[in-house]
This record gives C-alpha cells, structure tokens and sequence, in this order.
C-alpha cells in the first residue's frame, strides 16, 4: 500500500471509528483521510465517502506497517478485544514506528494511571506505557463513558419495566459517542500537541443510574425503576441474562469502579476541544427512545 496519507484511523468500521472519520471530513478534504479495517468487505462504505481504505488487523504486523507507510498522523482507536489489546495495540505501535508515522493519538479510558476500576484501566495503562517507551510523538485521549452504554440497554429496560446497576451513589460524566470522536479528530487535526499530553474527556454534566432511569421514565411515559445491585448479585444477573462471564465481569467491575467515583469528572477539556457543550445525556437517552 504506498502513497502518502496526512490522516489514518485505525478501527474505522467501529462505532467510534467511523465516526471519527465522520469528524475528520468536517474538518479535511477526504483525500487526506485514511481508514484502516480488518477485512475487505468493511471497505465499501468508507469508500463511498472518498476516503483511502488500506487493510491489516491489529494482529498482523506486517501488514499494519504496509498499512501505516506514508501515514503522517495516526488515531489508534483501542481494539474491542478485551485480553487482546495489549498484544495489539503493542503491534501498531511498532508498525507506526517502523513506518515512520508522525504522531500517534490513543483511545484511553479516564484516568487511566489512577482509576478505582480494575479491569478495563490495565491494557489502557500498558499501551499508554508502550507508546512513551517507543519514542514516537503521541497524546492520550484519556475518554470517559459513552452515553450509549447505558441508552443501548434501554429497550430492555422498557419491557421488564426497570433497570439494574451496582453504580451506587456514583455519578456518571458521560458524553456521546460522538463528542468523543470530534475531540479526536481535534486533537489530529490541530497544532500537535507536546509528545505526551494527556487530555482527560468527559461530559459536561453527570447523573446517578436512578436518575437516569428518572429521566427514562419520565421520556418514555413508563414508570422504570432503578435496582441498585451488589458488583457480585449484578454479575450473576448479567451472565443469567446471556452475557459472557468475562463480559459481565468487566461490566460489574465497570460498576463498582462508578461507585467509586471512577466515571465522574468535572474536567471540561472535551467541551473546550470540541468548541461546544458536549451532548447532553438527556438529549442522547432521547435519541435512543
């Protein structure tokens, strides 16, 4: 694959990723805009956008450094293989280095370093560790919650009549999926950043998961109640509803970690990057309805 790309996103048929690339055509001509996916049949509708589709998984490091030759800047959008993305990530670092990439920005999780959740942070934290270990010029998009992790669970909540949690007390600084994107293409698009600059994202405002369900019943016109759960009780719920145990462990611990504090933050750096107020959680619990 040769010819040169001022701009690549990597995971870029993924929900994040295709709207980042979404963020990059507001800002770029589609010429300069590159999208990395895993397999070719991905390849059609990011094609239909005018943008250059180049192809590698994130396990393939020879086809990443094809992928990444000519490539000025690069977004690393984290890969949705949860226990895989230390490995991988670890792999498009050093493609991107081998390939001479001239800034790397990586999709992390808030407060990676210091975060009172356990599982999701660890694969974050080493691949934030790798890239300043590996001498390229990057940033970390440190992102909070997406807004649509609560809003995809909506329709389930509107047939059993409530919702169930182990977030406690805990407060959410959730933002849409695509604050966070916009951010991203910012932060790829703007003057570059000193090598190492973290950005903590998260949304403007913040609620409880009961007044989440405050607002879903007062949208919906049906009364839904709030179950707040023990970590442990809300596991067993999620693997009795279907879920895979290391999928409803990750959401448990996701959970607990909210009680904690882990999902709040009253940092306005993604508003101050996307020049905006973020969306409001209200307005996206809308949307979804």
């Amino acid at each position: 694959m040769s010819g040169s790309l001022k701009y690549l996103v990597t995971g870029a048929s993924g929900q994040l990723g295709a709207l980042a690339i979404d963020a990059l055509l507001d800002r770029v001509p589609a010429s300069e805009v590159g999208a990395l996916v895993r397999r070719a049949e991905a390849a059609a509708p990011l094609e239909a956008k005018g943008v250059t589709v180049r192809i590698a998984s994130y396990d393939d490091s020879a086809a990443l450094e094809a992928a990444f030759a000519g490539v000025e800047r690069l977004l690393l959008i984290s890969s949705s293989e949860v226990g895989q993305r230390a490995t991988q990530h670890a792999n498009v670092i050093a493609a991107a280095k081998a390939a001479g990439v001239g800034f790397v920005a990586y999709t992390s999780i808030l407060r990676a370093d210091s975060s009172p959740l356990t599982v999701l942070p660890g694969e974050h934290v080493a691949t934030e560790q790798a890239l300043a270990a590996s001498g390229l010029h990057y940033a970390l998009l440190r992102n909070g919650w997406y807004t649509e992790n609560y809003t995809m669970g909506v329709p389930t909540a509107l047939e059993h009549g409530g919702m169930m949690g182990a977030a406690g007390e805990g407060r959410i600084s959730s933002a849409a999926r695509a604050d966070y994107a916009a951010a991203a293409a910012a932060v790829l698009t703007g003057d570059l950043p000193a090598s190492g600059t973290i950005y903590e994202l998260a949304g403007d405002s913040s609620y409880t998961l009961a007044e989440f369900a405050a607002a879903l019943s007062e949208l919906s016109g049906k009364e839904i109640g709030y179950t707040d759960m023990t970590p442990e009780a809300f596991d067993a719920a999620l693997q009795g509803a279907g879920l895979p145990a290391p999928v409803a462990g990750m959401l448990a611990d996701s959970e607990k970690g909210a009680a904690q504090g882990g999902l709040y933050s009253d940092d306005t750096t993604l508003s101050q990057l996307i020049g905006r107020p973020t969306t409001p959680w209200r307005e996206t619990l809308k949307t979804a309805l």
